[in-house]
């Protein structure tokens, strides 16, 4: 059975992320998100929706990004 990268179970039902170019091996989205998905800058959230990168630095939100003092951007409302 496939084994989970992050926490080593042994799942019949793992799945593969291609992330650039390298395969990854998971048991859960749980386990993916803690091990791929971005950190927000500010606040070091697990970025799992689609956020914003300004200048190769990602963030969770506008509010986020304007409290690091990146303008122009705004959250809908």
């Amino acid at each position: 059975m496939p084994q989970c990268e992050r926490c080593g179970n042994d799942y019949d039902k793992a799945f593969q992320v291609i992330l650039s170019g390298q395969t990854h091996i998971f048991d859960s989205f749980e386990c993916a998100i803690a091990d791929l998905a971005p950190t927000c800058h500010h606040c070091n959230c697990r970025i799992i929706g689609h956020g914003t990168e300004v200048n190769g630095i990602f963030y969770c939100c506008a509010n986020c990004a304007t409290k690091e003092g990146v303008q122009g951007l705004r959250d809908r409302h």
